[in-house]
């Protein structure tokens, strides 16, 4: 009895060419109109700009303030407390202060929060634009491993590592930030911690401005990559020999 290869049925056929198509289109755009666009991003160098320098000056509120009024001090019998208190920890609410060995408020900078919002944003941007290129990329290359496919494929990403990385420093700056913090609250005495503060803030604020540069050279060295091997990378069969331009 002869095999017979398994085949896919044409519904799915169908399906899968049009997903082809949605990915290649998806792609061109990302290429040609996207990431070349995303090399003009906003200059940062206007004092109009959240990223400029002028806004560290004010932006770091230093003020120990008193603890946030406590959801406990609301003259409830003690026993109906403690079994709201286990409801809330039981739903992963965990704002009371009561227990905290320093419950003073502590505000944000709301400047460097709005700041990173904004990058955030762009990394994630970036990441997914990549993905795109990357999947249409992998669908075009031959079965064989194709010279200037795979270089590309290393550039794009290594370009999502950078997003990867700059998204992940916002973390970093908080966890950073709220030991400084910390500090103040214990000892507001000690001017040296306060300044400490802002000059992190001013720090933080800087890093971002070269943050973002960095994510439109990202876009700028990936425009020009793509653009100069397309037609290799439209047609790779024969090209796997050739490294990139």
């Amino acid at each position: 009895m002869r095999f017979r290869e398994p085949q896919v049925d044409k519904e799915t056929t169908v399906k899968l060419e049009d997903f082809r198509k949605s990915v290649d289109a998806d792609a061109e755009d990302v290429i040609f109109r996207i990431f070349p666009g995303k090399k003009l991003i906003k200059s940062t160098s206007s004092s109009s700009s959240p990223f400029h320098q002028s806004h560290a000056a004010g932006s770091t509120d230093v003020t120990v303030y008193p603890p946030p009024i406590s959801s406990n001090s609301t003259g409830e019998p003690d026993k109906k407390k403690r079994k709201r208190e286990v409801e809330e920890t039981n739903d992963h609410v965990l704002s009371d202060t009561q227990h905290a060995r320093f419950p003073n408020l502590f505000h944000t900078n709301k400047h460097l929060l709005s700041v990173h919002e904004t990058l955030k944003k762009e990394c994630e941007q970036l990441i997914d634009l990549t993905d795109k290129v990357k999947l249409w990329i992998n669908l075009t290359m031959p079965n064989y491993l194709d010279g200037v496919s795979t270089e590309v494929l290393s550039e794009l990403h290594r370009s999502q590592e950078s997003g990867y990385n700059i998204r992940d420093s916002v973390r970093q700056n908080h966890l950073n930030r709220a030991k400084i913090c910390s500090k103040i609250i214990k000892y507001p005495h000690l001017e040296d911690y306060a300044l400490g503060l802002k000059e992190h803030d001013d720090k933080q604020l800087y890093i971002a401005r070269q943050n973002l540069s960095d994510l439109r050279n990202v876009y700028a060295v990936m425009t020009d990559i793509l653009h100069k091997n397309i037609s290799k990378l439209r047609s790779p069969k024969g090209n796997n020999g050739i490294g990139l331009y």
